[in-house]
């Protein structure tokens, strides 16, 4: 027979696991408001991928980009092929109205955005060691953060995009992180926050004021590497979903 105190104890128990619970999911709620809201297409048989908030808020000099999805974000990577030529690419976007000038690109040069990708079969942050084990060249299935330009090639599929190209020769401007490929990417280092169904990455600005007036959207894809590693050599095969349903960047900056 239980005594007085121990149900006290148990009901007090119960009572701040409930508390909890119910703090928890306020919070989690509360992370998701704001910005782009889009419902649900479970359909689409990639729940990991299936963007139902996303967001962009700063913090002094820092940006925080923020993408939920319906399922558990970052579940799902590409199967590792063996080879770079064919090899895909899998990736959370934020597409900007930001000017590629504002990250170090040339000005004008195509679509800024910011992306959090894993692709198995190369590694393009060769500056960082995602995976801790002393290689900073064999990680790039581990999620990891881009700036990358993008424009519309219909060698890619009709209206489809693509990282922007270097052609042989040019000398563009260029973040100081450039990993040294032929397009136009830069591999900063910005550590990703996967958790249950929210990617969120900080982002520091040197001019927050540009980020602050800028607009946004959501989109999750797979790229594909070129199978001749050739012009155009990274492509936007399989767009999975774009949060404003158009790729309007109807987003606006803190709110």
């Amino acid at each position: 027979m239980q005594t007085r105190s121990t149900l006290s104890l148990l009901a007090l128990a119960t009572s701040l696991t409930c508390s909890f619970a119910w703090a928890h999911d306020g919070a989690h709620k509360a992370a998701h408001q704001g910005g782009i809201q889009a419902p649900a297409v479970k359909k689409t048989g990639k729940p990991p991928f299936d963007i139902i908030h996303t967001k962009v808020t700063t913090e002094g000099n820092t940006a925080i980009f923020h993408m939920a999805v319906s399922g558990k974000a970052g579940l799902s990577r590409p199967t590792k092929s063996g080879k770079l030529a064919g090899s895909q690419v899998f990736s959370y976007v934020w597409p900007t109205s930001l000017d590629p000038s504002t990250v170090g690109f040339e000005p004008k040069a195509g679509i800024l955005a910011f992306a959090v990708t894993s692709h198995p079969d190369f590694d393009d942050t060769p500056l960082f060691d995602e995976n801790g084990d002393g290689n900073a060249t064999n990680d790039g299935n581990v999620w990891h953060s881009h700036w990358v330009v993008l424009q519309p090639d219909d060698a890619c599929g009709k209206g489809a995009l693509k990282v922007v190209d270097i052609p042989e020769g040019a000398k563009p401007k260029l973040p100081k992180t450039w990993p040294g490929l032929p397009i136009l990417i830069d591999s900063p280092g910005w550590s990703p926050k996967i958790s249950q169904d929210t990617v969120e990455v900080r982002v520091p600005f040197d001019d927050i004021g540009a980020v602050n007036a800028g607009s946004f959207d959501g989109v999750t894809a797979a790229l594909r590497v070129n199978a001749s590693v050739h012009n155009p050599l990274l492509c936007v095969v399989n767009v999975f979903k774009v949060a404003s349903g158009n790729l309007s960047l109807p987003g606006k900056v803190n709110q």
